[in-house]
């Protein structure tokens, strides 16, 4: 879950970055675009007004407002082409505004400007004034029509807005004041009146246009982030529920694809496939031991069945015992056949019938070695261990089925040894390891895994004659599973018969382990 956590919100910081950034760009490139687009449009009218009229520059009193020759390796071909079309051009050099218009005859109309833009306002005021001191009002109208701006005659003191504006207009003849929210111009014209030109509103770097476009776009962006995962989320749970239900109906080969990565449907995925495997592989033992106990209860049932008609045939007291034990007999096979399976199927369950407690594994050996030395009293057993076994003999174990594995292989081995069993262990700090060795025939090498199957046996060698239901290997082997070891069986190079050989972690988690 920490992990998912972790993913989650370094995904959504990383998204938040790069909106982020997305943002700085377009907000960036919008300011740009939309600071060139005011002040192009702020000096285009007078400087177009300024090229169809270009009696009034004999009268020019800005020193902003020139006439230069136009030299051609000075531009582009795109500005040159602009200038052909009577478009006004606007550059930023040296960290000052240069706007540019044809003239004709080789001639440019340049006005050159701080970055503040008052060499531009100066020439609406110039042209206002010009208009204002035309008597026939041609050019005061003239003005107002291309130019786009208005001024009025300031009526009132409180329009003024105070004396030092007044003496500055009295002294200079007009006034400009340039600031971020407003422009204020007044202007005196000849007859005296004080005008007001009221100019669009200074350029604002911050667009609520363009932040509400943003926040908009972010939100969109966040909506489709979390969709991507909700439809990443719900493709992989539809993935697992069509598996699912492949699997009620009966395909238990079905199985969840999975990408190999470490997220939290991916970790569902591998589940789902290991219970389905389990939920496969005892489907699978449990069809095959419903076949293979049919068929080993057919036998010792088919000879109670014939005693107890014999019984009734019996000629003399003596024939009537001797069925009776057979049949007692018979009934103790089952009883011990009937006690292999239910051994055999709790192991199948899985591990909740351990209970991992530390024991000391030598005991365990000296104790199976005993008790089969009682057993097989012409056989040579004996048990041998390293010098270091003593000191990692204790080991975590459910004591009780680790004896049950030792003493199904070393009783294995006493049935088809010819005089010798050797019980050799080797513990360390990490496993446990116990090998079974006898000097029989031996098992064939292609067999080797064969034998672990549940009721399997081998060939005449290995037969009933020799006991067993085919159950006791397959028991051991289910028992080093669950202690998270290995069973395998290979040949002895001492004693040149089998060699079965038990390997498992000393030490088990300690969620396992019973305290």
């Amino acid at each position: 879950m920490n992990k998912l956590l972790f993913r989650i919100s370094l995904a959504l910081v990383a998204f938040a970055c790069a909106l982020g950034l997305l943002t700085i760009l377009v907000i960036s490139l919008s300011n740009q675009v939309r600071h060139q687009h005011y002040w192009s449009d702020l000096v285009t009218p007078p400087m177009r007004f300024l090229a169809e009229s270009q009696a009034l520059l004999t009268n020019n009193r800005l020193n902003s407002l020139s006439v230069v020759a136009q030299q051609q390796s000075q531009f582009d071909t795109v500005t040159l082409a602009r200038f052909n079309l009577g478009q006004v051009v606007l550059d930023t050099e040296d960290g000052l505004f240069k706007a540019r218009t044809k003239l004709g005859d080789g001639l440019l109309l340049e006005l050159e400007s701080d970055i503040s833009g008052r060499s531009f306002y100066e020439l609406y005021l110039w042209l206002v004034k010009l208009s204002l001191g035309d008597e026939t009002n041609d050019t005061s109208h003239s003005i107002q029509t291309q130019l786009g701006i208005q001024f009025r005659v300031s009526e009132t003191f409180a329009d003024m807005e105070s004396q030092w504006l007044l003496e500055s207009i009295a002294d200079k003849g007009q006034y400009l004041a340039i600031s971020e929210n407003e422009i204020k111009a007044y202007l005196q014209a000849p007859g005296g009146e004080i005008y007001k030109v009221d100019f669009p509103l200074p350029y604002q770097s911050t667009s609520w246009l363009t932040i509400a476009l943003l926040v908009v776009l972010a939100f969109i962006a966040l909506l489709s982030l979390v969709y991507l995962l909700i439809q990443n989320f719900d493709r992989k749970l539809r993935g697992v529920e069509n598996v699912v239900s492949r699997i009620a109906r009966g395909e238990l080969d079905a199985r969840v694809k999975s990408s190999g990565s470490e997220n939290a449907l991916d970790r569902l995925s591998t589940a789902f496939n290991s219970m389905a495997d389990q939920i496969q592989r005892l489907m699978l033992i449990q069809k095959e031991m419903i076949h293979a106990v049919s068929h080993e209860l057919r036998t010792p049932v088919a000879r109670i069945r014939f005693g107890v008609q014999m019984i009734e045939d019996s000629p003399s007291q003596d024939a009537l015992q001797a069925q009776v034990k057979g049949i007692d007999g018979d009934i103790q096979e089952l009883d011990e056949l009937i006690d292999e399976i239910l051994t055999y199927a709790r192991l199948e369950q899985g591990g909740l019938i351990f209970a991992f407690q530390e024991a000391n594994v030598e005991d365990i050996v000296h104790q199976v070695v005993g008790e089969q030395s009682g057993d097989k009293p012409d056989l040579n057993i004996r048990a041998e261990f390293t010098e270091e076994s003593k000191l990692w003999a204790d080991a975590d174990v459910e004591a009780r089925y680790i004896h049950r594995s030792i003493q199904n292989l070393v009783g294995n081995a006493t049935r088809y040894a010819s005089g010798n069993v050797l019980v050799s262990c080797s513990f360390n700090q990490e496993t446990c390891r116990v090998d079974i060795e006898d000097d029989g025939p031996g098992i064939p090498e292609d067999q080797w895994e064969s034998v672990f199957t549940p009721f399997a046996r081998l060939d005449d060698s290995r037969t009933r004659s020799s006991g067993g239901y085919g159950l006791g290997l397959s028991i051991v082997r289910r028992i080093l599973y669950w202690h998270g070891g290995q069973a395998f069986l290979g040949r002895s190079e001492r004693l040149g018969g089998a060699k079965f050989s038990l390997v498992w972690p000393r030490k088990q988690q300690e969620a396992d382990i019973e305290v």
